[in-house]
């Protein structure tokens, strides 16, 4: 059974452990060894012409970004199973869709689903997500986009995302 909730991002156990993972990372070792990193650099001397220093604390900042980006998304995160293989739109599905005519293949759901796989992602409250949600492969529909335009929208496939 999938469980869906809207406040915060459907995902697969499998990408919330992988993502917990890299918090655990992130906020033990990866905090340590940037705060090395930056004294070390400090040791050099002068903090106004050094570049390593400059860019360890950038580097530190963008780690403390994606720290609470974690972290929100983790606290928010509707976890559950891959959704069944049964032609029906939901979130972690893997879309074929003619849309506008053209055929396009995607994921529904989070960007962290796909990691680093290469494959356009919407969300499932985007204009084309919200439309196509509960749909089976084979209807055809029509959703309006941001611009007022009504895009026709065939729904090829829907299968379980295997990322």
């Amino acid at each position: 059974m999938t469980t869906t909730h809207h406040g915060g991002a459907w995902l697969t156990q499998e990408a919330y452990d992988r993502l917990k993972a890299e918090l655990d990372h992130l906020s033990g070792a990866g905090r340590h060894e940037i705060v090395e990193r930056i004294e070390a650099a400090r040791q050099e001397g002068d903090l106004k012409e050094n570049g390593g220093y400059h860019a360890a604390k950038e580097e530190q900042g963008k780690i403390e970004a994606r720290i609470r980006q974690l972290q929100e998304l983790l606290r928010n995160a509707q976890v559950g199973e891959k959704p069944a293989d049964d032609g029906v739109v939901e979130p972690g599905m893997l879309v074929v869709a003619k849309i506008a005519g053209d055929e396009e293949r995607f994921l529904l759901g989070s960007r962290e689903i796909a990691g680093d796989a290469e494959i356009d992602v919407f969300s499932e409250k985007s204009p084309l997500g919200a439309a196509i949600i509960g749909h089976k492969q084979g209807e055809k529909l029509s959703y309006t986009a941001p611009n007022g335009k009504e895009i026709p929208v065939e729904i090829i496939s829907a299968t379980p995302y295997a990322g």
